[in-house]
């Protein structure tokens, strides 16, 4: 059962601020998180701020050779716009790997990325170190499912699939707020627990993420997104991995790659990167590179599986970027 609480829908975006400035005030977007959140008592809300009369925070749209979309924008319009499939492929492939088609229809790219963990303690009826309390419950209990990486006081996990392929894309995201906007790159938008145990993200109060604005892609560029999950219809990430590569002369350019479910945030494999920069895609180098995508990792007693999960993501989607081989003169087509 839902608590008592106010409801307003504002008609301007400066009116939603306002609004949502107000103690106890809390976004309603598309709605798929906050329910939950309320229902289970996750956190409370004197008053729901609706912005679904805020049209001008709908739509995708190319800009400057890059893309912007609007906060309100669906995942499901994410998953199919043309423009996305063509170009960023990480992104289509992430979006259309969230939860169900009903959700998907529901939810908000704003809300994907601005969702709340989905640890069993921080949902259930404990009172946890993120909800005030002193201990983590999955340090010495079920931790199956939580966090191998950036692991201190809390081992939940970043659930989004968008926002891990969106971190690999290098994006940014615009934020209105009581004291005006600013862009802040989506990597530096989320938060780890030493820097934060009470959000996920640097959102203050009354401050709204508008747009998510991702840059126009180099040349001979590619990207993709895979997630392994338990239940294969819908369900939220075991592992997932999002890499974006450019290629120069068939060597690698620029790399970015994103480890989901890792951490409390989308997790840079930046040694991995920096060993795939200047090398060819082959096997030694994909071998190389999973082996560094994980370093550092710190399993917890029941999650070390993800160590070789992630590793296995790693050389799967690198063998699949690779270049494929130049033809030789003489070759026929089958060869």
């Amino acid at each position: 059962m839902l608590p008592n609480f106010s409801y307003v829908r504002p008609n301007t975006l400066a009116e939603a601020v306002k609004q949502l400035a107000a103690p106890g005030a809390k976004l309603h977007a598309g709605g798929t998180d906050l329910v939950g959140c309320l229902r289970d008592r996750v956190f409370e809300a004197q008053k729901v701020v609706s912005l679904s009369r805020l049209n001008d925070l709908r739509g995708i749209g190319e800009e400057g050779g890059g893309l912007r979309i609007g906060a309100l924008t669906t995942i499901a319009e994410v998953a199919r716009h043309p423009v996305v499939n063509q170009k960023y492929a990480a992104l289509a492939k992430a979006a259309a790997a969230v939860a169900s088609p009903q959700l998907r229809n529901q939810g908000t790219i704003g809300g994907n990325l601005c969702q709340r963990p989905r640890c069993w303690y921080f949902r259930g009826d404990f009172h946890c170190a993120r909800k005030g309390g002193d201990t983590c419950y999955a340090m010495q209990g079920e931790n199956q499912y939580h966090a191998i990486f950036g692991a201190s006081t809390c081992l939940a996990v970043h659930p989004s699939d968008t926002a891990t392929a969106l971190v690999a894309l290098g994006a940014r995201v615009n934020v209105t707020g009581p004291r005006g906007s600013r862009t802040v790159p989506l990597e530096s938008f989320f938060v780890l627990p030493e820097q934060d145990m009470t959000k996920e993200n640097v959102l203050e109060p009354g401050e709204i993420l508008t747009e998510v604005l991702v840059p126009a892609p180099p040349a001979d560029f590619v990207s993709t997104y895979r997630k392994v999950r338990a239940r294969g219809s819908w369900d939220f990430a075991l592992a997932s991995l999002a890499v974006a590569l450019s290629f120069k002369q068939g060597k690698v350019e620029t790399a970015r790659m994103a480890l989901g479910a890792a951490a409390l945030t989308p997790w840079r494999a930046k040694d991995a990167e920096k060993l795939l920069v200047g090398s060819k895609v082959d096997p030694k180098t994909i071998g190389l590179a999973a082996a560094a995508a994980v370093k550092g990792a710190a399993p917890l007693e029941h999650n070390g599986y993800k160590v070789a999960m992630f590793r296995g993501l790693v050389e799967e989607v690198l063998e699949g970027l690779a270049p494929a081989p130049a033809k030789k003169a003489g070759d026929s087509p089958e060869s």
